[in-house]
């Protein structure tokens, strides 16, 4: 499956962005869905991930309650909503899909990457 990423730019913190990951050649259903975030100079790190049935899980302890993900599987797309961006939110942004539910946490299990989208939070 192709992943393409959409959405990001540049806002003010406190502001909100919605980010879109479409995907093409094969549909979403029965994959995880999932979000990955590297910022300049770190690794990439696990934003959140929803499976094809609805279970969503969260990384870091800083996006939770500000971040949601969603999907609609009709349309093949997977969603971020980011509320409340603080400047340590910018990064570029990346979506990703596995056929696993399980160590959804780890990259190491995606296999279909979207290329990323750049998300800048200034104060």
């Amino acid at each position: 499956v192709q992943l393409q990423a959409s959405g990001g730019g540049l806002v003010q913190a406190g502001g909100s962005l919605r980010l879109s990951c479409a995907a093409s050649g094969r549909t979403l259903v029965g994959s995880t869905a999932a979000w990955f975030r590297q910022a300049p100079g770190k690794e990439r790190e696990f934003v959140g991930a929803m499976t094809w049935r609805g279970t969503s899980t969260y990384g870091a302890d800083s996006v939770k309650g500000r971040f949601t993900i969603s999907r609609d599987n009709a349309k093949n797309t997977v969603y971020l909503q980011m509320n409340n961006l603080k400047p340590e939110d910018t990064a570029v942004y990346y979506c990703a899909a596995t056929p696993r539910t399980y160590y959804i946490t780890s990259e190491g299990v995606y296999n279909s990457w979207g290329q990323g989208t750049q998300v800048t939070v200034s104060s």
